[in-house]
């Protein structure tokens, strides 16, 4: 069989490999408050959060996969090599996903991915074949490659924070002399919130997978430009189902009980403010991290009710995690290049 098109197939199935291990990563982001506040079983919150995990990256757009598909140069490169450098990169994104999600720590699938494939690419190309944005963005042209990428996952949690504490604080005006009988209409709001969010979150994080297996088929020369096939967008929209449909109960218990404790109001603020963020950063092409986006938006509405409950300790854990997810990511993906090269020389 041809080199390149064996490597392609290995890309491939890794691709997608990711996109499960996103989905079980991060399904725990999307079903933890819904669960923690009682408003559905974990069988009904998975089947629901599956529906419309695999609606969101058919109708969502491929905004986001552009941005990926283009943040990385790997023109220059024998194909054999681009490919390979690819599956280093994924299966570093993997292993650090895996690892988080042992240890029961949201971290980010989307800081996870750009630092797999960013330590590979340097490692293999150099630095000047990641599109780093960041001189062209201080020189007044517009936002592209790593700088938009880490933009957009910088300000999602602060924005994550903000809208929680602000619509946590609004929804306690208004029903502060509700009677206990409303937190059963609260509960049966989030069949509607909770399915925004997994639809955002589809929209958003498979996505990224689409923009890698697009790439994948380019350097590949299967196909003429980046164009997202429409069995692209089917296939990862699948594996990531499959991958929400498997679960993640460790993070689940870190988002739902261990930061805050998640009554059925505060479930509801945090569905609307996660899906509102990360729909925007869709329609926008900046691919956001959920489990920022989440757990920051549970902090919001925890500092905006009771500052002293948040459990700051838990909460500096999970940011410590953000920041050094993209450097360790990167090792990852370099330390599996450096070992796999001989085979793509």
């Amino acid at each position: 069989m041809d080199p390149v098109l064996t490597v392609a197939v290995l890309a491939v199935i890794t691709v997608l490999l990711f996109d499960y291990t996103n989905g079980f990563h991060d399904a725990a982001n999307v079903v933890a408050t819904v669960i923690a506040s009682r408003a559905m079983s974990p069988v009904q919150a998975v089947v629901l959060v599956g529906t419309f995990e695999f609606l969101g990256p058919l109708l969502g757009g491929t905004a986001v996969a552009n941005t990926i598909g283009s943040f990385i140069d790997l023109s220059e490169l024998p194909a054999l090599l681009s490919l390979g450098v690819l599956l280093a990169g994924l299966l570093g994104a993997i292993a650090w996903n895996l690892l988080t999600w042992w240890w029961g720590i949201p971290s980010s699938s989307s800081h996870a991915l750009v630092g797999g494939l960013a330590g590979a690419v340097v490692l293999a190309a150099g630095a000047d074949h990641v599109v780093w944005g960041f001189a062209a963005w201080l020189d007044g042209g517009p936002l592209s490659g790593v700088a938009k990428v880490v933009l957009a996952l910088l300000l999602s949690p602060l924005l994550g924070f903000a809208v929680g504490y602000l619509i946590h604080r609004l929804f306690g005006l208004l029903f502060r002399a509700a009677r206990p009988v409303l937190n059963r209409h609260l509960r049966r709001a989030q069949y509607l919130t909770t399915a925004g969010l997994a639809f955002s979150h589809g929209a958003n994080d498979a996505q990224k997978s689409m923009g890698i297996l697009t790439l994948v088929l380019l350097l590949g020369g299967f196909i003429p430009s980046f164009q997202v096939p429409f069995w692209v967008m089917l296939a990862c929209a699948t594996a990531m189902t499959l991958g929400i449909l498997s679960g993640g109960w460790r993070i689940v218990r870190t988002l739902g009980f261990a930061v805050y404790k998640v009554r059925p109001l505060h479930a509801l603020d945090s569905q609307l403010t996660s899906a509102a963020v990360i729909f925007s950063a869709s329609l926008a092409g900046a691919p956001v991290s959920t489990s920022h986006v989440v757990a920051s938006s549970i902090m919001g509405i925890g500092a905006s009710e009771h500052p002293r409950r948040v459990r700051w300790g838990k909460a500096g854990e999970i940011v410590a995690t953000w920041a050094i997810t993209i450097p360790a990511s990167a090792a990852a993906g370099a330390l599996l290049l450096l070992l796999l090269r001989p085979l793509f020389d």
